[in-house]
């Protein structure tokens, strides 16, 4: 029998879509692709990208920025980032936002890495912070950051992107309440991607596609071991899957419609997976790749994008990791969800990027590539057809000014 909990989960939560953006199609033509395999096959539209001034770092403080509010900061006595894309193997990113939020200085923080899973076991720990009551009335801040590594002309370079997202964890779970006594995980050690060095992010196609599905049901199973559910369909008003591509969330949706008591035709569960998953994929598919921020990345899209979703109503959420974990549990839509999600203005945010040309994404890859591990540099804020000044200046982001020793000088613009 599960155990009585307060009511725990997501207060607010945001997402930092980047300045600059790359449009899918026009790479498929460079690279001489059709562009029917981003575009109908994966998914994918266009991928969020940073100038050199930005880094993960200052995703994960402009995320943070947009929903710690001032009367917020004496409360908030935990951050955690998850993230796949430290720029430091001992500093945590945590440091960073909880000295550029003015948070106060009594309060633990913390990186989680398990790749693509590590804001998901973010949240968790979080969550299971503020429902022990071991600080009445205090919240936990949560944000995920990662940026894709480089990968001109390889197979897989339409699935990368860039976003950080946050999330402010409490006791009033204005947007999800999170079940924290029916979640399921699981957990396989594999290689299926990795990320060895400081420039390098390895993938084996076939063992990430089986992980990933083997995962889910290993998951699934667990929740329905210690959640007694037996109707998949009838459980859930909607379904969220972790989105390395918007592609792969049609074969976990039709993974598990295989498991539930109803047989359906390839055309049926097109259909099902159309009206009660895909409406999630609508900022994924603008941000391309985001690890850590993916599944967060679809709550935003499923409560902005789908009208018939209701307060009360449960959605289901698995949120994967390479290497492997695994997690499947039940949220449900909170009373002001929509509200707080329109607020965000998401999609204002992606529609402001500065669309690049292929030579100019190629070469600003090219560049950031050159400053990885590099104890000295100054970065040039004057590129990019005036960039900083139209989208930086006086708006109170974080910005990288350079390092000097090793030591990263990040200012508010």
């Amino acid at each position: 029998m599960a155990h009585h909990r307060p009511r725990v989960g997501i207060e607010r939560i945001t997402a930092y879509p980047c300045t600059l953006s790359l449009d899918m199609k026009l790479l498929a033509e460079a690279r001489d692709h059709d562009p029917r395999h981003p575009l109908e096959e994966l998914w994918v539209s266009e991928r969020s990208l940073n100038p050199t001034w930005e880094d993960p770092v200052t995703m994960a403080v402009n995320a943070a920025l947009q929903i710690v509010r001032p009367e917020d900061r004496k409360d908030i006595e935990l951050v955690i980032v998850g993230t796949e894309s430290s720029v430091d193997f001992g500093k945590p990113i945590s440091t960073y936002v909880q000295r550029y939020c003015g948070l106060t200085s009594n309060c633990r923080n913390f990186e989680t890495k398990h790749a693509c899973y590590g804001g998901t076991g973010g949240l968790m720990m979080a969550a299971h912070w503020v429902a022990s009551g071991a600080a009445p009335g205090k919240k936990a801040l949560v944000v995920c950051t990662d940026q894709s590594r480089v990968h001109l002309g390889q197979p897989w370079e339409y699935v990368l992107g860039a976003a950080a997202t946050a999330m402010l964890v409490s006791a009033q779970p204005d947007v999800l309440e999170l079940d924290l006594d029916t979640c399921g995980y699981w957990t396989q050690e594999i290689f299926d991607t990795y990320r060895p060095t400081s420039t390098k992010e390895v993938g084996h196609a076939d063992t990430s596609l089986y992980g990933y599905l083997e995962a889910l049901e290993g998951a699934y199973d667990h929740f329905v071991a210690r959640s007694g559910m037996v109707d998949y369909d009838a459980e859930f008003a909607r379904h969220i899957y972790h989105v390395p591509f918007g592609g792969m969330t049609f074969r976990a949706h039709r993974a598990l419609l295989r498991r539930g008591p109803h047989e359906m035709s390839l055309r049926e569960a097109r259909a099902h997976f159309e009206r009660k998953s895909k409406p999630a994929l609508r900022y994924n598919s603008r941000f391309g790749g985001t690890y850590t921020s993916a599944t967060f990345i679809a709550m935003l899209g499923l409560i902005d994008a789908d009208p018939e979703l209701r307060p009360g109503d449960k959605v289901s959420i698995f949120s994967y990791g390479s290497g492997s974990c695994a997690e499947f549990y039940r949220a449900t839509v909170g009373e002001r969800a929509r509200e707080q999600v329109a607020g965000q203005q998401i999609a204002a945010g992606l529609d402001r990027r500065m669309p690049l040309t292929v030579a100019e994404y190629e070469a600003l890859e090219r560049q950031r590539a050159g400053y990885i591990d590099q104890s000295d540099y100054e970065v040039d804020q004057s590129g990019l057809r005036g960039l900083y000044e139209r989208a930086y200046a006086g708006r109170g982001r974080l910005v990288l000014d350079g390092v000097r020793g090793y030591q990263r000088e990040y200012r508010l613009s």
